[in-house]
């Protein structure tokens, strides 16, 4: 059971015992009508041309918390005996770093297909500000997971996770090499490690607690949070709003601390033997193509797309990603086209630091020391993926 809050502590207890009451008011109701669904987003597509398309995960109409077990097995698809597991590639690095050029090189020998893992290349109608791959690109080997959002939706990294290992095991079911690319670390762990068991998202729950937060500041769901799991809130931020809200949700819908839940275990991912190759370019030269990549996402009409999406949506937060968050503060007169530029160009190289970071932490990765278009750098990978090819479990090599 949940720690009482003590009654000096109005503040903490005014919000939680509302939101309490406002649970409980509607427990029997939620019982007794089926789940509701969730925002209808992260469909399944190829990106490939019509008449060349493999076949992918067909369209989800629900929320994948909705659809989805917690627990997804990748059992499906063919097993080769006496064989290890097949091989799933990630290729990781910063923004940048042509992690692009290089997943295509890998899937045009390798016979693979492309699985995304950027957070913000999955949204559809965001173009100028991202990398995604090209129309061509993409028309010259399958890719998933891109353009299958819509800007209003929210998308965690759970829902990516569940998605992804969707996908992944249809890509192995068809003997082809997974090639999961993108720079978003926290989606790489929730898809690698997996996920607790915690409650759906509830929408009007996560509405109240923004609306407090922006009243009284998200110090004040931290100290909610203290009180409701003080483990938890001992390892988030005070300014980290998402993260208390989540929090707070947790342990209000399922009556549970966040920090015990955690304990009941997670589900790994399995099935595959994963190989991570990272690109790990020299820093001042990557900052030089960070700084060009900003120009020319602004030269290719940031700015009037990100005004067609405010018009469109409203201020969604999808808009507050690298890039659009400094056209949206052109838009609004507090930055000119020039400082706006130079914040861009800040924020994407302060990102690159931020995941590198990250992803020095992760475990058994083959460092690459150079950018993914150099052709030496391909080769390299391409002997790494060759010393851990099995021959039986794919195609034929190109």
């Amino acid at each position: 059971m949940l720690p009482c809050v003590p009654c000096g502590e109005t503040l903490a207890q005014r919000i939680t015992e509302e939101a309490l009451q406002w649970r409980s008011g509607r427990s029997r109701q939620i019982r007794r009508r089926p789940q509701a669904p969730s925002p209808r987003h992260l469909r399944v597509r190829s990106c490939r041309p019509a008449d060349s398309r493999l076949p992918t995960a067909g369209p989800n109409d629900h929320s994948l918390l909705a659809q989805h077990p917690l627990e997804l097995a990748l059992s499906a698809g063919w097993q080769h005996p006496g064989s290890r597991e097949p091989l799933l590639l990630v290729i990781l690095g910063p923004t940048a770093s042509g992690k692009t050029s290089l997943s295509i090189a890998l899937a045009k020998k390798f016979a693979g297909e492309i699985a995304n893992c950027d957070s913000v290349a999955l949204y559809s109608e965001l173009n100028s500000g991202t990398a995604k791959p090209t129309p061509s690109e993409r028309a010259q080997v399958p890719h998933h997971l891109f353009d299958c959002v819509n800007p209003s939706e929210d998308v965690t990294a759970g829902e990516y996770a569940r998605q992804a290992r969707q996908v992944l095991a249809e890509i192995k079911a068809r003997q082809h090499l997974p090639i999961l690319v993108g720079g978003t670390g926290l989606y790489l762990r929730a898809l690698f490690e997996g996920l607790f068991p915690g409650p759906q998202r509830s929408e009007e729950l996560r509405a109240r607690l923004r609306q407090r937060s922006e009243q009284r500041g998200s110090t004040y769901l931290h100290r909610i949070l203290q009180r409701l799991d003080p483990a938890t809130a001992a390892k988030v931020h005070p300014n980290d709003a998402p993260k208390l809200i989540r929090g707070i949700e947790v342990c209000l819908a399922s009556r549970q601390k966040m920090s015990d839940l955690w304990q009941l275990g997670r589900d790994p991912l399995t099935g595959f033997s994963i190989l991570r190759l990272g690109l790990d370019p020299e820093r001042s030269l990557l900052y030089e193509r960070i700084n060009q990549r900003a120009r020319e996402m602004f030269e290719r009409g940031l700015i009037e797309e990100t005004e067609h999406l405010l018009q469109k949506y409203g201020p969604v937060r999808i808009l507050n990603s690298l890039g659009y968050k400094q056209a949206v503060q052109l838009l609004k007169g507090e930055l000119s086209r020039e400082a706006a530029l130079a914040s861009a160009q800040q924020a994407h190289r302060n990102y690159a630091k931020r995941q590198m970071t990250w992803f020095r932490r992760e475990p058994d990765v083959h460092w690459l020391p150079g950018y993914g278009d150099d052709p030496t750098i391909q080769r390299q990978a391409m002997d790494l993926v060759d010393a851990n090819w099995q021959d039986g479990l794919y195609p034929p090599r190109k």
